[in-house]
C-alpha cells in the first residue's frame, strides 16, 4: 500500500473473525469454512492418511483454498468486475486456489515458494504436498524464493531456473533497534534467569524442529562450559522436539545452565531477550531464509548461524574480514557449534562490533520496504 498499490488478501478464518474488512487499507477476505475431514479421509491417497488427526488440517486447507478461489473468481472479479493485475501464492498452503483461479481467469501468477516439502523433511515428506508445489510452480509465470541457495535447489529438483527470481526477506529495523530499550529491562529479565553480570548469554530462538538444529546446540554446551563456565543458554520456542530436549538436557546434566520457554513469546518480549543476550545462535540445517537472525543482527547482537546445505543464514551473515557480523557453523555437528560461539565470547569488545557490523547490513540488504521494491520490479516485469 505504501508503494501505491491496491492488495487483497485471502486467509484462513476461525470463530468470530470477519469475513471481509480493510485493514490498513488492504482488503482481506476470511471466508468460513466446515470441517470436511470426516470425508476427506474417504478418498486422500495413503500419505495423508499417515497424517492421522491432522487430516483435518489438510482438509481445512482445501476447504479453504476452494472456497476462496470461488470467491475471488465469482463474487470479486464476475460479480463487483474488480481489475487484478497479478495473482500471488505463498507456499502449498495456497496452491490449489492459484491454479483454480489461472485456470479460470488466465490471470499472471507469481509463486512464492519459502521453503519445500522435500526440505523440511529431509528428501522425504507427503507426496501429495510435493506434487502440489511441482503442479503450481509449473503453473506459474513466475517463482519467487527467499535465497540463492534455495534457487539452486529447486532447480535441482527440475524446477525451470529462468522463471526463478531471488528476493531477501527483511526485518522491521525500527521496531528492532537497541536504542529503543530501556537498558533496565534487559537487565531484570537477566535477573529473572539468574544470569549473573559476569556471566555468557546464549540465545536460541526459533520452533523446536530437527532442523533447527537445537538438540546440536545443547550437545555443543558442554564443550563451550570447558572454556567458559560461565555461561547459560536460553532457548525461546515450541515444537516436537520439546521432550528430547528436556531429556537431552537433564541427560547431560545441564538444568542449571539451560532456561526453557516452551511458548509463543510475544515481540516485545523476544526483543528484550536479544537486547539482554550476548551471542544468538541458529544452527539450522535446513533453512530457505530464516528471519530469526536478521531480528538479532538489528540488535546489533553477534550470530552464529548453520551455513551448511541449504541454509539462508549463510547469504546473511558474514563470516570474515571488515564487515565481519558473526560465524558460520555446520549446524549439524556441535564441536564446530561451539567452536564458533566461543569464537564470539573470547573478545566481548570484538563481539560488540560484529552486532553493530549486522545491523548496518540489515539497513543495507535486509529492510521489508527494500524486499517490498524488489519483488514489485518481479511484478512489473510480467504484468507489462
Amino acid at each position: 500500500m505504501e508503494l501505491g498499490h491496491d492488495v487483497s488478501v485471502f486467509t484462513l478464518n476461525s470463530i468470530g473473525i470477519k469475513t471481509r474488512e480493510i485493514m490498513k487499507g488492504v482488503e482481506v477476505h476470511r471466508p468460513m469454512i466446515t470441517d470436511a475431514s470426516n470425508v476427506f479421509s474417504l478418498f486422500v491417497e495413503e500419505d495423508l492418511r499417515r497424517w492421522g488427526t491432522h487430516i483435518k488440517f489438510f482438509s481445512d486447507i482445501f476447504v479453504y483454498n476452494v472456497l476462496s478461489a470461488t470467491k475471488f473468481v465469482n463474487e470479486l472479479v464476475r460479480k463487483e468486475e474488480y481489475k487484478y493485475d497479478i495473482i500471488c501464492v505463498h507456499d502449498w498452503l495456497s496452491s490449489i486456489a492459484g491454479l483454480i483461479i489461472k485456470s479460470e481467469l488466465k490471470l499472471p501468477l507469481v509463486f512464492h515458494a519459502h521453503s519445500t516439502e522435500w526440505g523440511r523433511s529431509g528428501d522425504g515428506g507427503s507426496r501429495i504436498i510435493t506434487h502440489l508445489e511441482d503442479a503450481i510452480a509449473q503453473a506459474s509465470d513466475r517463482n519467487i524464493t527467499v535465497s540463492y541457495l534455495m534457487k539452486e535447489d529447486l532447480a535441482r529438483h527440475g524446477w525451470d531456473e529462468r522463471k526463478i527470481h531471488v528476493v531477501w526477506n527483511g526485518v522491521n529495523s525500527g521496531r528492532y533497534n537497541p536504542k529503543n530499550v530501556d537498558q533496565e529491562t534487559p537487565q531484570k529479565l537477566r535477573e529473572k534467569y539468574n544470569i549473573k553480570e559476569d556471566e555468557h548469554m546464549i540465545l536460541f530462538v526459533g520452533r523446536l524442529a530437527w532442523v533447527k538444529g537445537i538438540k546440536n546446540l545443547i550437545q555443543a554446551l558442554p564443550l563451550i562450559l570447558n572454556e567458559f563456565p560461565k555461561t547459560k543458554l536460553v532457548i525461546l520456542g515450541r515444537g516436537e522436539e520439546q521432550k528430547e530436549i528436556v531429556e537431552l538436557t537433564e541427560r547431560l546434566k545441564l538444568n542449571d545452565k539451560v532456561i526453557r520457554r516452551f511458548e509463543f513469546v510475544p515481540e516485545e518480549e523476544r526483543i528484550t531477550h536479544y537486547s539482554a543476550s550476548d551471542v544468538c545462535a541458529f544452527p539450522s540445517v535446513y533453512e530457505p531464509f530464516g528471519i530469526v537472525s536478521l531480528e538479532a543482527m538489528a540488535m546489533e547482537k553477534p550470530v552464529v548461524v548453520g551455513a551448511r546445505g541449504i541454509v539462508g543464514f549463510r547469504e546473511q551473515v558474514i563470516p570474515s574480514g571488515p564487515a565481519q557480523n558473526g560465524i558460520h557453523v555446520n549446524g549439524g555437528h556441535p564441536p564446530d557449534i561451539a567452536w564458533g560461539i566461543k569464537e564470539v565470547l573470547r573478545d566481548r569488545e570484538r563481539a560488540k562490533k560484529w552486532g553493530k557490523n549486522g545491523r548496518n547490513r540489515v539497513l543495507k540488504y535486509f529492510t521489508w520496504k527494500y524486499a517490498a521494491e524488489q519483488t514489485i520490479k518481479i511484478y512489473e516485469s510480467l504484468i507489462s
